[in-house]
């Protein structure tokens, strides 16, 4: 009863217009003006979280006040301990000039990992239905101190605990709590509004409350499963499901900050169905406009066996880019790709700014390889960028550095995909034990149907990076290497923490909560244009000499532009071939690379048959026409012949021959060398085909002279083979026909017996 007194005294005692209990419930409260509520957040760094946080607030005009900016962090690491005292003694200092501001209303939040989703009308309006003088933010798990759980009152439905992320109340009540604050910055801010809050008088007396239903707070921890986005025509909100409510202030507390990193790919206003990505072109740089090129470190890594290498090297040389503003650094990890390497250097090493090899011999691990590439645009104070790429990215956009430096972001990579897979170069989240995980619009933004820059937490093959960050904020030199991780994983992990080393010169435990808060660099993917593909190299078998012809199943684009003839579509689209006999087809399919590879696979094997009768190699032993040749089988490249006919023969099968479907398959598959010292010349035979193909494999006049094939039915003779161009002609009944005689030189052709 003594209590129940003294409570009904205080009551009176206060001014009326701040009872709650005076209120005339059957008059609607007037609307809060929003030129009456003010923002405040502590934040000492600008970081990219604290300026998404100001883009956020500034879309919805918010009026935002900064405490301590410059200023050092004493507030210990809150991300993974207990800290933040000092934003309450800012708090507190600063509402000491703001104490008798009686209608005023305040808005403290966290900003490094925050974001508004609506604006001041809809903040004010649900605190004001709320119907106290203060309202902390609400989450479902108790921080820091567990045992303070029984203490909490109990709630039918809703978050229990309070959350100091986020504050709204007005100012002279704020100030009566942070006023009695009396203990260090790296003291615990939660702790200490928990306290007040548990205390019953305090909590009556302050009229303080939990948004137990998250009408105006979300925080994150514990809740990703209870929230969605929701996508409007002129924004993006975030709905809780489990209450149906659209939170104002979104809390990436905890480890969610890489959920809240997605989140924030959307709202406010960054993308949405209607206009895509509304931010892509902020802040971007002109190249056009400015005086001369930044000057861009290259760091090229061949941590495996890689196919399609001097390719990958081409598509380095081709990009639209001045050569002497590019230097570039080479760790080659594979003795098989020393000669490639050497090659390209030779023809290349005055192209460059300046051109750095460090080969296999150095015996270094990828981290420590990637960790030098990295040192030496951050000791070149002349760096602008440092552009790392894996030997399995095959860039086929020639503007990508362009468009990439354009986009002016601390780190940036493009999107490269395998071809017909969803495996990319980035992951859209991660799971709790900081591996892969699938995020909603993952499949969207590797196919292209949300176009835009994508804040992601990890990436890897293919990255620019700004010089200035290197010697700013990533100036520890040895970020590659962490814990267990693989180089890339610890590289982002490191960029987005930055949380993880003490001082240097303060050692001691005492200086843990000396750190500075999280940089939380953000790290950006970006699909606006197509930019190129990645390569498989897992089976990649270095065993022949020229390895990459194996690779039509594993990489079978790459392979296709290597090795099929450039006009070979225009077969089918402008009927590109020609009829020199009856039934007698000339067509383009192999490139000049498949041609000469495929003489060199041959000639390095080198186990001519000779031209003999006697032929163990096939059935029955006797060949009744033989020729001097080796059997695709016996260097292994059967299974990819055949894979090669069915994808590039058949189609022109179905062309001349109309109505007819192949099966693709065949016995007799080989390479033929004719000479005139070992056999010059073919007699008159019929295939034991439905329809025989003839490749040439180099070229008449220039390797060779004579050779060519008659047709004896016809009296029709081809004599000018083109190299990289097929016949295709019946095979028995007829077409009987002849190897006309080579009289200089070496002739050699691939040929195959199809539909036996």
């Amino acid at each position: 009863m003594e209590y129940f007194n003294f409570y009904f005294l205080l009551l009176f005692w206060m001014k009326p217009s701040h009872v709650a209990c005076s209120i005339d419930a059957s008059q609607p409260p007037v609307p809060i003006p929003k030129e009456k509520l003010l923002v405040l957040t502590v934040a000492t760094d600008e970081t990219d979280g604290f300026f998404r946080f100001m883009q956020s607030a500034n879309f919805f005009n918010y009026n935002v006040k900064v405490l301590g900016m410059g200023s050092e962090w004493k507030g210990g690491d809150v991300g993974h301990s207990i800290g933040g005292g000092q934003k309450v003694r800012l708090l507190k200092e600063a509402m000491e000039t703001m104490a008798e501001q009686e209608d005023l209303v305040v808005l403290f939040v966290d900003s490094y990992d925050l974001i508004f989703a609506g604006g001041p009308e809809e903040i004010l309006r649900k605190f004001q239905q709320a119907n106290h003088k203060v309202i902390f933010a609400a989450e479902g798990l108790i921080w820091p101190d567990k045992r303070l759980t029984d203490k909490y009152p109990m709630v039918r439905s809703g978050k229990r605990f309070l959350n100091s992320g986020g504050i709204i109340g007005y100012a002279p009540y704020i100030n009566k709590i942070v006023a009695q604050w009396s203990l260090h910055d790296n003291d615990d801010d939660q702790l200490f509004y928990t306290k007040l809050y548990l205390d019953p008088l305090q909590r009556d007396t302050l009229n303080m409350t939990l948004d137990h239903k998250c009408q105006i707070f979300q925080n994150l921890n514990g809740a990703i499963d209870e929230v969605l986005l929701k996508f409007g025509t002129d924004r993006v909100r975030v709905r809780n499901s489990l209450y149906d409510t659209l939170p104002v202030v979104v809390h990436g507390n905890g480890n969610t900050k890489i959920y809240l990193n997605y989140l924030g790919n959307y709202i406010p206003n960054v993308w949405n169905y209607e206009r895509g990505c509304s931010n892509c072109d902020e802040n971007m740089v002109d190249l056009s406009q400015l005086k001369d090129y930044p000057n861009v470190l290259v760091g090229v890594f061949i941590e495996q066996p890689s196919p399609f290498l001097m390719e990958f090297f081409q598509r380095l040389l081709t990009l639209e880019y001045p050569k002497d503003k590019l230097k570039l650094f080479v760790h080659n990890n594979e003795v098989y790709h020393e000669r490639h390497i050497q090659r390209f250097w030779e023809e290349n090493r005055n192209v460059f700014g300046s051109f750095k090899v460090v080969g296999p011999e150095e015996n270094l691990s990828q981290g420590e390889a990637r960790n030098m590439g990295m040192d030496l645009c951050r000791k070149d104070a002349k760096c602008d960028y440092y552009f790392s790429i894996d030997s399995d990215v095959m860039l086929t956009n020639q503007q990508t550095l362009k468009s990439l430096i354009e986009q002016n972001r601390k780190i940036i990579g493009p999107l490269v995909t395998r071809h017909g897979k969803l495996w990319s170069n980035f992951w859209g989240a991660l799971s709790l034990d900081g591996y892969y995980a699938r995020s909603e619009d993952y499949i969207d933004i590797v196919q292209g149907k949300r176009v835009g820059l994508w804040n992601i937490p990890f990436m890897a093959h293919v990255y620019l990076v700004k010089g200035e960050i290197l010697r700013n904020e990533l100036k520890e030199r040895n970020y590659f290497v962490l814990e267990k991780l693989d180089p890339d994983m610890a590289l982002c992990r490191n960029s987005r923490e930055m949380t993880s080393h003490r001082e240097k010169d303060s050692p001691s435990p005492e200086s843990f909560h000396m750190l500075r808060p999280p940089k939380g660099i953000f790290m950006y993917i970006t699909n606006r244009q197509e930019f190129g593909r990645l390569i498989s190299t897992a089976n990649y078998n270095t065993s022949h000499y020229n390895s990459d012809l194996w690779q039509i199943f594993e990489n079978p684009v790459d392979w296709k532009e290597k090795y099929i003839h450039p006009n070979y579509t225009r077969i089918f689209t402008e009927n590109y071939m020609e009829e020199p006999c009856p039934d007698v087809f000339w067509f383009p399919v192999f490139s000049e690379k498949a041609c000469d590879e495929m003489v060199q696979e041959m000639e390095h094997y080198g186990e001519w048959s000779g031209g003999k009768h006697e032929d163990k190699r096939i059935t029955g032993g006797y060949e009744t026409v033989p020729t001097d040749d080796i059997h695709m089988k016996q260097i292994g490249f059967d299974k990819e012949w055949l894979h090669f006919i069915r994808e590039f023969i058949s189609p022109v099968t179905l062309k001349v021959f109309s109505g007819y479907y192949t099966k693709g398959y065949a016995i007799m598959n080989f390479v033929v060398k004719y000479t005139p010292e070992r056999q010059a010349y073919l007699r008159p035979h019929h295939d034991s085909s439905t329809f025989t193909i003839n490749i040439a494999l180099n070229n008449k006049d220039k390797d060779f002279q004579g050779g060519g094939c008659r047709f004896h039915r016809y009296n029709c003779s081809i004599e000018s083979p083109r190299k990289g161009w097929s016949f295709m002609h019946p095979g028995r009944l007829t077409h009987l026909h002849e190897g006309l005689p080579t009289t200089n030189g070496t002739r050699y052709i691939a040929v195959s017996f199809i539909d036996p």
